[in-house]
């Protein structure tokens, strides 16, 4: 008689890591938007890496634990910052002089819309996993608004600050809520609050 077995394997939440690259490389890319650092060459490794591939691991990671949010969180924002890196890299001239002169930057205004229509729908999901990342995205969502005003050049000396110091707020949340994943798990109990849900969509 055969006898069919489920197995269930359980997988360590991938968050912590996904958020600390999200921190690693925010902090890095405000320097630059806030005036500190100059240049995006040496931003470049810490968004493929970092941005990228850290969030790309915890995207898959998660789909593996049936967490469609975080799965989309992750993905999306992984490849965001693959584009960006190799947007900055188009405009360095890796790619060669006829590429980086046929560039049109009103069309990176329009992918920062598109991630910004991202964000808020991901903003309205964070609602139910914790007041942190519900920070987190809503930084996120500024963000958007000040790269995509920037970009187009409206309000071009606000939008910037609002860029930068919104990116600077990212990284600061994104490092305690990457350090809440990892103690908290580790301890076996809350030790760095992260905030209830807002319970209104779900029950």
């Amino acid at each position: 008689m055969n006898e069919v077995k489920n197995v269930k394997i359980t997988n360590a939440d991938p968050s912590a890591l996904g958020l600390f690259g999200l921190a690693i490389v925010t902090l890095v890319a405000s320097s630059q938007k806030l005036g500190m650092t100059k240049g995006v060459s040496l931003i470049i490794p810490w968004a493929i890496f970092l941005g990228a591939f850290a969030q790309l691991f915890a995207c898959i990671n998660d789909s593996k634990r049936n967490n469609t949010f975080g799965t989309t969180a992750f993905g999306g924002y992984a490849f965001f910052w693959f584009g960006v890196a190799m947007t900055w890299m188009i405009k360095l001239g890796v790619f060669g002089e006829k590429m980086a002169a046929n560039m049109d930057i009103k069309q990176l205004g329009f992918a920062f819309i598109g991630y910004l229509i991202f964000s808020i729908f991901m903003t309205i999901g964070s609602m139910e996993t914790n007041k942190v990342l519900f920070i987190i995205f809503s930084l996120i969502d500024l963000l958007f608004v000040g790269l995509s005003l920037s970009t187009f050049g409206v309000m071009k000396e606000f939008a910037h600050e609002l860029a930068a110091y919104s990116e600077i707020l990212i990284s600061m949340f994104a490092f305690y809520g990457f350090a809440a994943c990892v103690l908290n798990a580790h301890f076996g109990r809350e030790f760095l609050p992260v905030g209830k849900p807002f319970g209104i969509f779900k029950k």
